[in-house]
């Protein structure tokens, strides 16, 4: 993975991490005003997520597998959002949104050890693990737990999200750290193989 790569990558999770941290905090800010707010929010984090792992899926030079993977999460997050979006007035909306919430987490969480397992080059390597972990028990845990209300959902899934962030803003610094040490590297090695 080149070292422009590993900047834009790095600035990317940071900027991920932030918004998915201030999404968390106004989750649990809010819990229970309605259920159109929880889901216009949760289909605005699934729109950006969606439209994010496409465009690395279009992007970023990595394996068929990982892009078909990315692709597919992709997909479905946009997918997922546009329903959000839609049936968000619903009596069942509860259910659906802890539906969707979950296999979100699971998909991302996948899709984040997918890269880490296939990309060993990957800067920040580790914490795509730890984050995939975390994202496949969140939705595990989201989808397995008996909602009966959305101030429930909301702070699960708040304390979920800030989870994430964090998580995201620390994989950015190690993704910074990694690109960082490969660039002076490159730039060693240059620098001895350069005629003199």
């Amino acid at each position: 993975m080149n070292n422009t790569l590993g900047q834009q990558l790095w600035k990317w999770k940071l900027v991920s991490g932030v918004l998915t941290v201030i999404l968390g905090a106004i989750v649990l800010a809010w819990p229970g005003p309605s259920i159109l707010v929880a889901s216009t929010l949760f289909g605005v984090y699934l729109l950006l997520t969606g439209f994010a792992e496409l465009f690395m899926a279009f992007t970023l030079p990595r394996s068929a597998a990982i892009r078909v993977l990315l692709f597919i999460s992709g997909a479905l997050s946009l997918v997922l959002a546009i329903m959000s979006f839609r049936h968000f007035g619903d009596s069942y909306a509860v259910l659906l949104l802890a539906l969707w919430i979950g296999i979100s987490f699971i998909f991302q969480g996948v899709s984040e050890v997918a890269v880490a397992f296939s990309e060993r080059t990957v800067p920040g390597r580790g914490w795509y693990v730890v984050l995939g972990i975390l994202s496949v028990i969140g939705g595990v845990v989201v989808l397995a737990w008996p909602f009966d209300s959305i101030v429930v959902l909301a702070f699960v899934t708040g304390v979920w999200l800030i989870v994430f962030g964090v998580v995201r803003i620390v994989q950015s610094f190690g993704i910074r750290k990694d690109a960082t040490a490969a660039g002076k590297t490159l730039d060693a090695v240059s620098e001895q193989l350069a005629p003199r």
